[in-house]
């Protein structure tokens, strides 16, 4: 889950790190009296959940409040990246003296986080691994432990010369690492963290994503979802139960179980295709689950067959084809829609599907490359 930059620098600042004053605006009204109370010169940041604001124009630099009010009255509603800026961030100015890159990612690799300094501030973290990967600097945490004061001291040193800087910096990095892991975060990011130039640290930026697995621990994350930036076919399979991703293909994929599902991913993409989607029914067999799967797969116009691989062990198969039937029944696809229904009730499913001259296969590949053929 994402959230917004006004958003994150709240958190951050609850964590103890520096950030410039600012509030959010809806109206450029709002965005008059923000810069008014700060006194000096803003910034005016659209706030949308899509990088490239600034080179969309997007970010601008106001030096009264008038100024602000107007350049609120343009950002705010432009699109950027498909998204409508609904939001602007009006904040204290910051002078650069230098910028660094601050961050704690997962290492899918390595399978922990790992907390990244860079003296190269201000650009895209992966444009600098590119470009200056002699830049990155690279510690791998503990998920037991927060960073260490020598360890964050180290890094501190590695970017700034200067004690009375680094000392400051290493305190922002330790206060990073502890709201990454008391937050159930999967990324922070300061990009830049800036040195102003009497020498104050202070985060200009700020980016938190926080680990959907950890929902159930933080009910304080729903006031923070941004329901624009949500794709609205996820936000109806969430109301149904169901975990669903959009993909580039045209093979729509209904499965029961995660790992199944990612088994019938790489069989489509090892068949020579490309699946539309992940979408997991879960171990129930309610049969509305399975209308709301199809009516979700079938908004998407990409999609050129609909595979069906259910492994019926709590699943019960049978519900599943009734479940089938009446979608088919209901939406009147136009797309070919081939199943594979194996385990609890299988032949009671098969009979059901056979009804309504529902094509099954036996087995997993066939019912992949059956799908394949069918959306050519």
């Amino acid at each position: 889950m994402k959230i917004h930059e006004y958003q994150a620098k709240e958190i951050f600042a609850a964590g103890g790190i520096p950030v410039p004053k600012g509030q959010v605006a809806t109206t450029p009204a709002e965005a008059r009296a923000i810069a008014e109370s700060i006194g000096q010169t803003v910034v005016v940041k659209a706030q949308v959940l899509v990088g490239g604001r600034g080179k969309a124009g997007g970010v601008k630099l106001a030096r009264t409040p008038q100024e602000a009010e107007k350049l609120a009255g343009e950002i705010l509603g432009m699109d950027i990246k498909g998204l409508k800026v609904r939001k602007v961030l009006i904040t204290q100015a910051v002078e650069i003296a230098s910028e660094a890159y601050v961050g704690v990612v997962i290492d899918r690799a390595i399978k922990r986080p790992v907390l990244i300094v860079s003296a190269a501030g201000g650009m895209d973290i992966e444009e600098v691994a590119k470009r200056f990967p002699e830049k990155i600097i690279k510690l791998p945490l503990d998920p037991l432990l927060e960073v260490y004061p020598f360890q964050a001291r180290r890094l501190a040193f590695a970017v700034y010369d200067d004690p009375k800087v680094s000392k400051q910096a290493a305190e922002i990095i330790a206060k990073l690492v502890r709201v990454f892991w008391r937050n159930d975060c999967s990324l922070v990011e300061i990009n830049p963290l800036v040195v102003t130039p009497s020498g104050e640290v202070t985060a200009v930026d700020a980016k938190v994503n926080f680990d959907d697995n950890a929902a159930f621990r933080h009910p304080e994350w729903e006031a923070l979802r941004d329901p624009d930036a949500d794709d609205p076919a996820e936000l109806e399979a969430k109301s149904h139960d169901l975990s669903f991703v959009k993909l580039d293909g045209k093979i729509g994929c209904v499965v029961n179980g995660a790992g199944l599902a990612m088994a019938t991913m790489d069989l489509v993409k090892r068949c020579g295709s490309e699946p539309a989607n992940f979408l997991d029914i879960g171990g129930s067999s309610n049969p509305e689950k399975v209308i709301a799967a199809m009516r979700i797969i079938l908004r998407d116009t990409s999609v050129r067959s609909v595979l069906f691989n259910i492994f019926g062990g709590i699943t019960r198969c049978d519900d599943v084809a009734r479940g089938i039937v009446a979608a088919v029944k209901q939406l009147k696809p136009k797309v070919p829609i081939v199943v594979r229904l194996t385990g609890t009730n299988e032949a009671e499913a098969h009979l059901i599907l056979k009804e309504v001259g529902l094509p099954v296969e036996p087995g997993m590949e066939e019912v992949v490359k059956r799908a394949i053929e069918l959306a050519a």
